[in-house]
């Protein structure tokens, strides 16, 4: 049960955060910011979810990352999230970042997933009231849909922020040229793309082979990185085998046909450059990602305030050397 009354940390903006600007825009993110994917759902303990949630925002995270379907269950993320908002966080709001997608599956039937009018309309309402807002600072496209008309997901997000229910939009997983039409279409309606959401990391770069993370810096929209730790792969929790109470012994995400011996080999030899570095290898992956100046953000999530806090020091070097860069790729991508 929460009975103590959270009070934001007074040095909250002197914790070494970085803060970077969001493409063309007058919006800046923190270089990290936080995903409730994971571990924030109705299976997860509320105390522990407001822990992480106070600590972030204590070290100058101020952007928090949802979806309608973060959980596990559907839905049970925002709620965890809008419970904490009502009880700790709301004499805050005007200080955070809060954003929240719609279009994979949410609910039964025809009309609970996809890029419809309909679907994203009902979504965003349905997440406002679980997490207990008036409005999201960014509302994204979670995914392009094939089956419905571009314009109508498109001219649905136009109308999101005209109705003020979003102060921007953004889109996530589309492809590079389906993006590149709706930075057009969008900015022809004077409703700027402020974010694309993409996974990079080490060893999945198929963002920047594919175009999008270009794509994105050429349209002056800003580039947020998920899933920079591999699923799990990259936090060094794997180097001496599988954990009982990991997310790859308990088959969720992270399968265990992942951790070949060649990808074992890997993960040692990247966590002694990291270690070279005076960084753990979870550290060196997020600044690996920072150290590209086309990334505004990195999303991290986390299971407990003490990982939350190991990744949040990798801000502390984001400089690498060439030779350093040259050595990861021959590395990762063999």
């Amino acid at each position: 049960m929460i009975n103590e009354v959270y009070s934001a940390s007074p040095a909250r903006y002197e914790s070494g955060m970085k803060y970077r600007r969001c493409g063309h825009s007058g919006i800046v993110l923190p270089a990290l910011s936080l995903g409730l994917w994971q571990n924030f759902g109705d299976t997860a303990p509320l105390s522990r979810s407001r822990d992480m949630l106070c600590y972030a925002f204590d070290h100058g995270v101020t952007h928090f990352d949802l979806a309608n379907n973060y959980g596990p269950s559907f839905g049970s993320a925002e709620a965890s999230f809008g419970r904490i908002m009502a009880s700790d966080l709301r004499p805050y709001r005007h200080e955070m970042f809060i954003s929240t997608k719609a279009g994979y599956d949410m609910w039964p039937g025809p009309y609970g997933v996809g890029g419809s009018r309909k679907y994203l309309m009902t979504s965003l309402d349905e997440s406002l009231r679980r997490m207990n807002l008036d409005y999201v600072d960014l509302f994204y496209s979670h995914r392009f849909d094939p089956d419905t008309p571009r314009e109508e997901t498109l001219q649905t997000l136009v109308d999101v922020v005209r109705s003020g229910k979003a102060l921007y939009v953004g889109l996530s997983n589309w492809p590079a040229d389906e993006a590149a039409a709706a930075y057009r279409y969008l900015a022809e309606r004077d409703v700027h793309c402020l974010l694309y959401q993409g996974r990079i990391n080490m060893l999945d770069r198929d963002r920047i082979a594919g175009g999008e993370l270009q794509g994105a810096a050429d349209a002056g929209t800003g580039f947020i990185a998920f899933s920079p730790l591999a699923q799990g792969l990259l936090t060094g929790r794997y180097l001496n085998g599988i954990p009982a109470d990991s997310r790859m012994a308990e088959h969720r995400t992270l399968p265990p046909s992942r951790l070949t011996p060649d990808m074992l080999d890997k993960l040692h030899r990247l966590a002694a450059m990291a270690s070279d570095r005076g960084q753990t290898l979870a550290q060196m992956a997020v600044a690996w990602l920072l150290s590209d100046e086309r990334i505004s953000s990195v999303i991290v999530g986390a299971s407990s305030v003490a990982q939350l806090a190991d990744t949040i020091h990798a801000v502390d070097n984001t400089a690498f050397t060439a030779a350093e860069l040259a050595e990861i790729d021959r590395i990762a991508l063999v």
